[in-house]
């Protein structure tokens, strides 16, 4: 990366230490790949997981603890450019919010939803509530908690000392909301876009959403069955239960599309952690993806998003399995989750 970013925007020609042959692009695209999934990892202390459910990635606040973060983060910003520029994709996704920033969009409140809907909701309350009469007692200042240690940040001049009201909560919530989408990184972030425009200057994606932005950079993130199998544990059911493997056939002739509704069903995410599905997290720490036998064959299959976990009736048949399950993953949205 210390090429210039004229360099940078040329032809690529990767070569891997040890193996030979031509690389007509797919050589490339195993680089982009394999190193995104390097310098993204999340225990590199540069990003974080957006939320304990949520697997995609926003910049770590903590991330100083690395003295050189700053270079970092510009190498990432042009490493970012090169793969849009190139069409690459990487193997992790950032935060719809992030995304915004990427194309110079403000974000805002609604932006909270996606990556902290906890605290969105709690802020949505206090829109809609009157907070005087319900007795609560606000400052324009929120705590934050950075390895250990509590800091007060003041939301506007003197906040601790400027109380919350009816008639200033908009402010709170709009200032709330912007501190908890920055949360004191904003010199990281001027890193990252130092980097990135240098090699694609932000106007040129001014035509594009968040949405499309994600799928320019990650595409359709494709489901491995395999990794899926071997990181999935069973109650009682057996791997060589017949149940198991119709169920496995359903996934097998699933598009990748229906499989990320199916994920999306049993876990509360499409997305997937660096580590896929081994890493898979639960309300209480790492929580692989489970199929319990549960309930009669005439019951539709059931999710618990906070355990990763399937409630699997024994049907008699493969038609009805799939049945149930189609109809679970498609006519209802947050079938029996908990």
């Amino acid at each position: 990366m210390s090429f210039n970013a004229q360099d940078l925007r040329r032809r690529l020609w990767i070569i891997f230490p040890g193996e030979e042959g031509l690389d007509y692009g797919g050589v490339a695209r195993e680089w982009f790949f394999l190193l995104s999934h390097e310098v993204l990892n999340p225990m590199y202390c540069l990003f974080e997981y957006a939320g304990k459910d949520n697997y995609c990635l926003q910049i770590n606040p903590a991330s100083f603890i690395n003295p050189d973060h700053l270079k970092y983060f510009k190498f990432i910003g042009r490493f970012i450019a090169m793969a849009l520029f190139h069409g690459k994709f990487i193997d992790t996704g950032f935060s719809l919010p992030f995304y915004k920033c990427i194309l110079n969009k403000p974000v805002g409140l609604n932006d909270l939803e996606s990556i902290d809907p906890e605290f969105y909701n709690s802020l949505i309350w206090i829109k809609e509530n009157n907070i005087e009469e319900c007795g609560l007692e606000m400052y324009f200042s929120v705590d934050k908690e950075i390895l250990g240690e509590v800091t007060t940040h003041e939301l506007k001049a003197d906040g601790s000392n400027v109380l919350v009201t009816e008639e200033n909560k908009e402010e709170y919530i709009k200032l709330v909301a912007e501190w908890r989408l920055s949360r004191g990184v904003e010199e990281q972030t001027q890193a990252f876009f130092e980097g990135f425009n240098e090699v694609l200057p932000q106007q040129y994606l001014q035509y594009f959403d968040a949405k499309e932005l994600e799928v320019l950079l990650c595409g359709m993130q494709e489901i491995d069955l395999a990794d899926w199998q071997r990181s999935t544990i069973y109650r009682h059911y057996a791997r060589s239960s017949k149940q198991i493997i119709w169920f496995w056939q359903f996934v097998k002739e699933m598009d990748n599309e229906k499989r990320m509704r199916l994920l999306q069903f049993v876990t509360g995410t499409c997305r997937l952690p660096v580590g896929g599905f081994a890493d898979l997290m639960g309300s209480n720490g790492p929580q692989k993806f489970c199929i319990e036998k549960v309930g009669k064959e005439n019951w539709l299959p059931r999710s618990h998003t906070c355990f990763n976990r399937l409630d699997l009736p024994p049907y008699k048949s493969y038609e009805q399995m799939k049945e149930k399950l189609m109809f679970a993953i498609e006519e209802t949205e947050g079938f029996g989750q908990e």
